[in-house]
C-alpha cells in the first residue's frame, strides 16, 4: 500500500510517500518513496523535495494555499521528473494525517468521515494553533485526490488516553474538568509509540512487558511513563507548555509567575503566556539560542556561563522526570532517547544519566559518543542493570503503518 502521509501547519506542508504492508511492518522493511516540505503557503512557496536516497531539490512555486500545494505536490509525484516509483495518482492508495488534539473522544487513528471531521472541529478550542490547518490539509487531500481515497486521522494524543485519572487530573475543582475537559492530554504521542514499538522489535521484548521511560527530546520537550506497552504518564499536560525545558518553554513553572510578571511588565495574560511559550526554555535562560548545539559550542569555546546554565538547567528537569517515572513504575527496562537533542547529543545524554547510578544504570562513554546521526543502538555499559537507548524517532512511518491498519483492517495495537 502506497501512504501519502501529511503533516500540515498553518502555512507549511511536510510529507512522505511511504510504501508498506503487513510483511513490511512486521519486518521493518516499509519503502520511503518521497520526502519534502513545502513552506511559505500563500505567495512564493519554497519547496524541498527528495525521491528515494536521491539528492535533495529545492525549487519554488507559487501556491495559495493548502489546496494548491496538495495538488502541486500529487502532480509532482506522479510526474516522471520526481523519479518516484508511481504510475499515476491513483497509485496513492490513501493518505494519512497527523492531527494534533483528538481531545478525550479520539483514543486510536481512525478513518475520516464526517463525524470525525465534527470531533476534530469540536477540539480546535483545545488546539486554536493546530487543529484547523490540519481540518484545512485534510479538507485538500479529499478534495484533489476524490473521496474514494481512504483518509486516516492519527492523533498526537490518542496514545497518552491510557493515562489513569490520577495521573490526568489536576487539582483543581473538579467541575472544571467536567465542564472543561481541563486536564492533561499530553503530545508527542505518536513519537513515544514509535520509540516505544522500535525498541521491543529489537529487544524482543513482549508488549505486556514493557517497562520503559521515553524521553522525545528537540526543540520541543516531552518524557513518558510506558508501562505494559500503554502511556501512564506524561510530562506535557493540557497544552504542550507543561513539563520539561524546551527550546522557546519554559516547561514547569508557577501558574502565579503569569499574572505577577504581567504587572510588573504590563503585559496581557496573552502576553505573559506567549513570553513563557515563545521566550523561555534554553533560549530565555541563556539570552543566545534556543538551538542546544550552538548552546554547547559556547559553552566549550567560550564558557559562557548562562549558556551552562541552561544547559544545566535541561538536564536536571529531564533526570527529575525520569526519577519521578521510575518511581511511579517501580523501575525500568530501559530509558531511550529520541528526538534532536536526544538522538544527536550524546554529551546531553551523558549528562542527563549522570546521577542515575543509584538506578543500576551504568554508561559507557565509547558507545554512547558513537551514537549520533541517526544511528540506533544500547550505550549502557556492560552489567548495567538499567538500559539506555538511541532510537531515532519515526512518526511519519507510524502514521503510515497506523493508516495501513485502518485501512486494511490489520490489528492496531502494538
Amino acid at each position: 500500500m502506497n501512504v501519502l502521509v501529511l503533516n500540515v501547519g498553518s502555512s507549511s506542508l511536510k510529507f512522505q510517500l511511504v510504501r508498506t504492508d503487513q510483511e513490511r511492518l512486521t519486518d521493518n522493511t516499509d519503502e520511503k518513496l518521497a520526502r519534502g516540505t513545502i513552506e511559505r503557503l500563500g505567495g512564493e512557496a519554497v519547496v524541498t523535495l527528495r525521491a528515494g536516497d536521491g539528492p535533495t531539490q529545492t525549487t519554488t512555486a507559487t501556491l495559495r494555499d493548502h489546496r494548491a500545494a496538495v495538488e502541486w505536490l500529487i502532480a509532482w509525484l506522479v510526474s516522471g521528473e520526481s523519479g518516484v516509483a508511481l504510475g499515476g495518482r491513483a497509485e496513492i492508495d490513501a493518505v494519512g494525517h497527523r492531527v494534533v488534539h483528538g481531545g478525550e473522544r479520539f483514543t486510536r487513528s481512525v478513518r475520516i468521515d464526517d463525524a470525525v471531521l465534527r470531533g476534530i472541529e469540536e477540539t480546535i478550542d483545545l488546539a486554536p494553533l493546530h487543529n484547523p490547518a490540519n481540518l484545512r490539509g485534510i479538507r485538500a487531500a479529499i478534495a484533489v485526490l476524490g473521496s474514494g481515497v481512504p483518509q486516516v486521522a492519527v492523533f498526537d494524543t490518542a496514545f497518552h488516553q491510557t493515562l489513569p485519572a490520577h495521573a490526568y487530573l489536576y487539582a483543581i475543582p473538579y467541575q472544571l474538568y467536567r465542564r472543561y475537559r481541563v486536564r492533561r492530554y499530553g503530545f508527542h504521542g505518536t513519537s513515544h509509540r514509535y520509540v516505544a514499538h522500535r525498541w521491543r522489535q529489537l529487544t524482543g521484548t513482549a508488549r505486556d512487558a514493557t517497562r520503559l521511560v521515553t524521553l522525545h527530546l528537540g526543540n520541543g520537550c516531552s518524557a513518558c511513563a510506558i508501562q505494559n506497552g500503554d502511556s501512564i504518564d506524561t510530562s506535557m499536560g493540557f497544552t504542550p507548555l507543561e513539563g520539561l525545558v524546551m527550546g522557546t518553554r519554559s516547561g514547569d513553572v508557577d501558574p502565579t509567575i503569569l499574572d505577577y510578571v504581567g504587572g510588573k511588565e504590563g503585559l496581557t495574560l496573552g502576553e505573559a503566556e506567549a513570553l513563557l511559550n515563545k521566550q523561555s526554555g534554553l533560549l530565555g535562560i541563556s539570552g543566545l539560542t534556543n538551538d542546544m548545539r550552538e548552546l554547547l559550542a559556547e559553552e566549550r569555546e567560550h564558557r559562557d556561563r548562562r549558556a551552562s546554565l541552561a544547559i544545566d538547567i535541561f538536564c536536571y528537569r529531564v533526570r527529575k522526570y525520569v526519577g519521578a517515572y521510575l518511581a511511579a513504575m517501580g523501575g525500568a527496562d530501559a530509558i531511550v532517547f529520541a528526538g534532536g537533542i536526544g538522538e544527536n547529543a550524546p554529551e546531553i545524554r551523558a549528562r542527563i544519566c549522570a546521577g542515575l547510578e543509584w538506578m543500576g544504570l551504568a554508561v559507557d562513554p565509547a558507545r554512547n559518543d558513537a551514537l549520533a546521526g541517526g544511528r540506533e543502538g544500547a550505550f549502557h555499559a556492560e552489567g548495567s542493570r538499567l538500559a539506555a537507548w538511541v532510537i531515532p524517532t519515526d512518526e511519519e512511518l507510524l502514521i503510515a503503518r497506523d493508516t495501513y491498519r485502518a485501512v486494511s483492517g490489520a490489528p492496531a495495537r502494538f
